[in-house]
This record gives structure tokens, C-alpha cells and sequence, in this order.
């Protein structure tokens, strides 16, 4: 299906004499979309799996209210000229560098002292999340408003204009996360089972949370600085490739995840392009969609208990 929609997205549509234009910038889309989707689904996987929760997602320790902040203080305090003065590159490793940097604080804090669980994080994680986005609204009322334009922009994936250099540093970025956490997917494996069932299996819980937390920060900061905040993909795909892979084997479940999360970016974008005409941007149609599934998700487990 995949191998399908990419090729449909790729060739549909091309006016002849055009193919040297059109396709390099189809195909740094295609390449960006498997980014951003791989990322964001196996983030959400693995955070829907140390926390033992099937609807949650990143996004509610704060990481996506913090990268609006960071967006707006840099407009807030340089304008939206001085914005665009700002090297690229700096952004982009602003954006990361904090919100990894916030994930690793905030877990040092919370598991300082013995008996701190996770969920204390999750709550505090809330709590700072409602702090960013406040912070963010103040600011952005006080400033010029052609100025809250270019933030406005930045609070919606787009897919269609992304830069080539940061695409391929992202990368460079994702393929040395993913590198580095392979090895470790057999402990969620055993987390999904609990703390306590983990430990006695020989799982170095504390230690595997950190390195997956880092792990999740990362994926998350480079997806969204990368295309912007997408709140409910990881949610619906993470649970549709649960769905569609039941297995506890997370070599698996992230494969299979990142294809459902391409899958759905791909036929997403064919959808704003070819149906609505652009008139409505892919990350709301992705919010609805996963809305909707996440009350779904909410009314089973309801039911269930």
C-alpha cells in the first residue's frame, strides 16, 4: 500500500517537460514524510509503552508546547526579520538541544529521590506543558500582529515547503538515534510487562526509562522542528499498528508502526492536495481523525472495566 500511494504521489499529475522539476521536490516530500512519520510513530510507541498506556503520547510531557515557545520567544525578541537573519541551522539545534534538555531535566528531578514513579512525571510533565503554552499566548499577544503570522505558520506541520539542508541533517540525526537504540528494543519487550516484572527479568529499568526518554525527546524535537507539531498521528497509528501486529516483540511493532505512520502521511497528503485543494491543512485532518479515535479508545477501555 505504501509502495503504492508513494507512487501515485510521485507521478500523478506531471505535465510533460516537467519530470526535472517535479519530481526532486515530490521526492524530498516522500522523504520527509517517512522521516517525520517513522519518528513520530516509533516516539509514541515507545513512550505508550514505558508509561504502560495506550493513549498517550509525547506531547503531553510538554514537548510540543515547548518547541512554540522557544518559536515564539525567538520572534518575540529578535522579530520576525531578525528571525529569518537567524541561521537555519541554529533554529534547528535550538529547538533540539532544548527540549531533549528539558525531557533529561525533568527526569533527573523526578527520579532523584527514591519512589518517584512515572506517572509524577507524566503530571509534572502536564503542568509544565500548560506553563509553555501560556507563556507562548502571552507573548504572542504582545507582539506586532504580522509578526504572530510567522508563528502562526510554524503551529502546523506543512509538508510542502521543507528545507533540503535540515532534511537530510535530520536524517543524519534519526539513522544515529536509531542506531544507538536498536539494541535496547528487547527491554521494552520486558517494560511492557511492568516495572517489578521488569526488573526481575534483568532489565536495568531506571536506566533503560532514561536512555528511551532521551530517545523520545529526540525523535520528537527533530520531527517537529523539522515539519512542525502533529499531536495525534503518533496516538492513532501507534494503537492501529497494535491492532494490525498483536505482538509483544517491539522490533515488530516500531516497523510496522512506521509504515502505518507513512502510509497515512502519504494517503493524507494525496487527500489535501488532490481532494480539499489545499484548503485545509494535513495536520488538521490528522487531528480529526485522531480525535475521533482517541474518544473511541477512551469509551472501549470504558467498556472494558
Amino acid at each position: 500500500m505504501l509502495a503504492a500511494l508513494v507512487g501515485t504521489f510521485l507521478f500523478i499529475d506531471i505535465a510533460p517537460g516537467a519530470w526535472d522539476y517535479a519530481l526532486p521536490r515530490r521526492g524530498r516530500s516522500v522523504v520527509a514524510i517517512v522521516i517525520v512519520g517513522g519518528a513520530i510513530a516509533s516516539s509514541t510507541l515507545f513512550f505508550q509503552t514505558i508509561t504502560n498506556n495506550r493513549i498517550l503520547t509525547p506531547s503531553i510531557i510538554g514537548l510540543d508546547s515547548l518547541y512554540m515557545l522557544i518559536q515564539t520567544l525567538l520572534v518575540f525578541l529578535f522579530g520576525t526579520i531578525g528571525l529569518v537573519a537567524i541561521n537555519q541551522y541554529v533554529n534547528f539545534g535550538l529547538s533540539i538541544v532544548f527540549m531533549v534538555l528539558f525531557a533529561v531535566l525533568l527526569y533527573a528531578l523526578m527520579f532523584k529521590k527514591e519512589g518517584q514513579n512515572l506517572y509524577f512525571l507524566l503530571l509534572v510533565g502536564i503542568v509544565f506543558g500548560t506553563l509553555f503554552s501560556s507563556l507562548s499566548t502571552f507573548l504572542q499577544v504582545m507582539i506586532d500582529p504580522n509578526e504572530f503570522l510567522t508563528i502562526q505558520n510554524r503551529m502546523f506541520a506543512s509538508f510542502s515547503n521543507i528545507n533540503v539542508d535540515l532534511l537530510w541533517l535530520s536524517i543524519v540525526i534519526l539513522a544515529a538515534t536509531v542506531l544507538y537504540i536498536w539494541p535496547y528494543l528487547k527491554y521494552l519487550d520486558a517494560i511492557s510487562l511492568g516495572r517489578d516484572q521488569a526488573i526481575n527479568l534483568g532489565v536495568p529499568y531506571d536506566r533503560a526509562i532514561k536512555k528511551f526518554l532521551v530517545v523520545i525527546a529526540l525523535l520528537v524535537s527533530v520531527s517537529t522542528a523539522l515539519v512542525g507539531p502533529v499531536l495525534f498521528l503518533g496516538l492513532l497509528v501507534a494503537n492501529v499498528a497494535r491492532e494490525l501486529m498483536p505482538t509483544y516483540k517491539h522490533t515488530h511493532l516500531v516497523i510496522t508502526s512506521v509504515l502505518v505512520s507513512s502510509i497515512a502521511l502519504v494517503g493524507g497528503t494525496l487527500l489535501v492536495e488532490r481532494v480539499f485543494t489545499y484548503s485545509a491543512p494535513l495536520s488538521v485532518i490528522i487531528n480529526f481523525v485522531g480525535g475521533i479515535y482517541f474518544i473511541y479508545l477512551l469509551l472501549r477501555g470504558t467498556k472494558s472495566t
